[in-house]
């Protein structure tokens, strides 16, 4: 069994990523995890509750974790992080703290392609940060994938939205609706449906079952509503069946979603929802509550988890914020790395 730590990044600086990574601690919830951020934020959101201590332990490696005592929060402080990230006030863009957030995320990659730790668990960012730190990706996933690539040809990866009742997986991510229809091809459907069918393979599922989500409402009402389904979708799930994939659609985007939801009393008929779109995908698991949501990116070379909401700058520094997703995702994310759970 794989005793390597799990590295958390810690976000945006200004959003909830460092508080929820303390209540994690604080509640036991992260044990055999170290936390890639800024010393000084991590303190500033320990303080958050005076009543419950939680000490720090700055270390060089994420080995060195393990000659910790316990009950103390290990971090790592990757070099060149902006200086004053603590002082930046709560819930504003800030393209310093974009930096910050772009930098954890590069180390605690390097770290597990060298094999120092068993996966990656990405606290919330700010796209807009990002874009203001002159980070040129949309999110998480892209540059993940970038990252993956190590100046080779990037793998092709997937945003996969799960929790207890259900899974979705998109064929198109972070760009607006007019693009990602025009990004629909064969090629994406096939690719996607390839990709989601060797995770769940890899998840312990013996025999997984896709269902396909349509682009059109009916799923196109056979070309009346329009023909991305007959020109694109259906050909790539024919071609999935043919490699002995179980796949099965498209079926209408409003209906699929609530028969693959498996719940008390009704067994879902499919084991992950392909989708073609971001909000087709992400609307119908973050409704069924995102406390238990966990973001998972499929196909790269290490483990990816995320909490699967965002920085909540609405309510970031004043203690509230609920850290059950990022437990959630910590816990799939020992589950997929093989390691013991909490």
């Amino acid at each position: 069994m794989n005793t390597s730590p799990l590295l958390i990044t810690m976000g945006d600086a200004a959003g909830i990523g460092p508080e929820i990574i303390v209540r994690a601690f604080s509640a036991g919830r992260a044990a055999g995890c170290v936390v890639v951020g800024d010393l000084a934020v991590m303190r500033r959101a320990t303080a958050l509750w005076p009543d419950r201590p939680l000490p720090l332990a700055l270390i060089d490696t994420p080995g060195d974790a393990a000659s910790l005592p316990p009950g103390c929060l290990p971090l790592l402080q990757p070099a060149r992080l902006p200086g004053g990230l603590a002082e930046l006030p709560f819930g504003r863009i800030d393209g310093r703290n974009g930096a910050a957030a772009a930098l954890c995320i590069e180390q605690a990659v390097a770290w597990v392609l060298a094999g120092a730790a068993a996966g990656v668990v990405t606290a919330p960012l700010h796209k807009e940060a990002l874009a203001s730190a002159g980070v040129d990706f949309p999110g998480h996933t892209e540059m993940l994938q970038a990252l993956a690539a190590r100046g080779g040809e990037p793998p092709p990866v997937r945003m996969m939205l799960a929790n207890d009742q259900l899974r979705v997986v998109l064929v198109t991510i972070h760009m607006s609706l007019r693009r990602a229809i025009d990004a629909l091809s064969f090629d994406a459907v096939l690719q996607t449906l390839r990709i989601t069918h060797r995770a769940l393979l890899a998840f312990g599922i013996a025999a997984p079952r896709l269902g396909v989500a349509g682009l059109n409402p009916h799923a196109g009402e056979g070309g009346l509503f329009g023909d991305e389904e007959l020109q694109i979708i259906a050909p790539a799930v024919a071609a999935a069946c043919a490699e002995g994939i179980d796949a099965r659609g498209p079926f209408a985007p409003d209906t699929v979603f609530m028969r693959a939801r498996d719940a008390m009393g009704h067994p879902g008929e499919f084991d992950a929802v392909v989708a073609m779109t971001h909000d087709h995908g992400l609307i119908p698991v973050k409704y069924l509550g995102v406390e238990q949501g966990v973001n998972v990116t499929l196909g790269l070379p290490f483990v990816r988890t995320s909490p699967d909401h965002g920085t909540a700058f609405d309510i970031a520094g004043r203690g509230v914020a609920d850290e059950a997703s990022l437990v959630a995702a910590l816990r799939m994310a020992r589950r997929l790395a093989g390691l013991p759970p909490s």
